[in-house]
């Protein structure tokens, strides 16, 4: 089957999620991208873009695949011109209709905010096939979009929502892990825990309570190292400044790895994942962390819990800020006992290894095609 995948954001996850595929199935898989910055205009003008792309080139393809930031009823109306389409399906990374906005951004509070989110309901709308990458991403989107249209004076389509719920599954992301794991683990003898930080600086990861933690740590004299990764923007959360002068002692990195040995080198080193986020539509740096046998603390919320089976919930979730310190004390006072549940958590991250999982992308793609 000769697919098509559109990608008006082509970098980050998305890029690293498009081309894994690529490389994983067992489809003939095209790409039709635009540079991954300006997310904002892309969901306005990648549409235009991209069907200019696309109408320029002579290729037919049997499926075409959009990720959640091409606006897709735009799209489909203007590659159109009386014929007859493939099937178009989209995969939603994360939405705009859910995700929390920083009170730092000025489209906040104007009808501009909603517009993201409407792009998002009818590309759902006008999609023949929606995938979600987690459970509470499904769940979140669809349990939001009868509020969301409640807003509107009337001809609010609230019916519309189940014709998106039926048409909708989860597919879980698909990541390569198996390099993570199969990296050779040097056996660890320093009696200080290396907590690890691998996301983006932005404020929906909530650093602030992370680096209160780590405070925290500090002045109750618990031994311990810190290792801040992640890809910082023009516009990063001021507590990030603060840290070289903060954590000299304990600091073994800060910035962005340079390149893909040097940020699975430091997954290695690492021990704990202390995670303090309050938006994550799946958690691919978290997964990736447990890929190398780190300790993950995370919220009882957001997809954290498809991650970690049921019976060790209570062992890796928190349910307020106060125990996931706690949790994240104890984890470095018994480092060894902490370091001993390596294999068994790369276990439980393993499954979403493009191995593991490609075939439910590629016969998601396949059904979609015979509709």
């Amino acid at each position: 089957m000769k697919i098509l995948e559109l990608e008006p954001f082509f970098g980050g996850s998305h890029k690293k999620w498009l081309t894994q595929w690529q490389y994983s199935s067992d489809h003939q898989i095209d790409l039709l991208t635009l540079p991954g910055r300006h997310w904002k205009w892309r969901m306005y003008g990648g549409a235009v873009s991209l069907s200019r792309k696309y109408l320029a080139s002579s290729k037919k393809y049997d499926l075409l695949i959009a990720s959640d930031m091409l606006d897709v009823a735009t799209f489909k109306g203007l590659i159109s011109n009386g014929q007859a389409l493939p099937p178009i399906a989209v995969y939603f990374h994360e939405n705009q209709l859910t995700y929390p906005w920083s009170n730092q951004d000025p489209d906040l509070g104007t009808e501009r905010a909603n517009q993201y989110a409407f792009i998002n309901f009818t590309t759902a709308l006008a999609a023949d096939a929606v995938a979600f990458n987690s459970s509470f991403h499904y769940n979140q989107f669809l349990g939001a979009l009868p509020r969301f249209l409640s807003q509107f004076p009337d001809h609010r389509e609230k019916e519309t929502i189940q014709d998106i719920a039926t048409k909708s599954k989860v597919i879980h992301l698909g990541i390569n892990l198996k390099e993570i794991a199969s990296l050779n683990q040097n056996q660890k003898t320093s009696s200080e825990g290396v907590i690890l930080w691998n996301h983006r600086w932005e404020y929906d990861k909530n650093p602030a309570v992370f680096f209160n933690w780590m405070k925290r740590l500090l002045k109750e004299k618990v031994p311990f190292k810190l290792v801040v990764l992640g890809q910082s923007y023009q516009k990063i959360p001021k507590v990030f400044e603060a840290i070289p002068g903060l954590f000299s002692k304990v600091l073994l990195h800060m910035g962005y790895a340079n390149g893909v040995n040097e940020y699975h080198f430091w997954l290695q080193q690492s021990d704990i994942l202390p995670v303090t986020s309050i938006q994550d539509f799946f958690g691919g740096s978290v997964v990736e962390a447990m890929a190398a046998g780190v300790f993950p603390i995370l919220p009882n919320k957001l997809a954290y819990p498809e991650h970690i089976p049921a019976t060790h919930h209570t062992k890796h979730l928190y349910q307020s800020e106060d125990e996931g310190y706690d949790m994240l004390k104890k984890a470095l006072l018994q480092i060894k006992e902490t370091r001993s549940n390596s294999p068994l958590i790369q276990s439980w991250a393993l499954k979403y290894d493009w191995q593991n999982i490609c075939s439910s992308y590629d016969n998601w793609a396949q059904a979609v095609c015979n509709l």
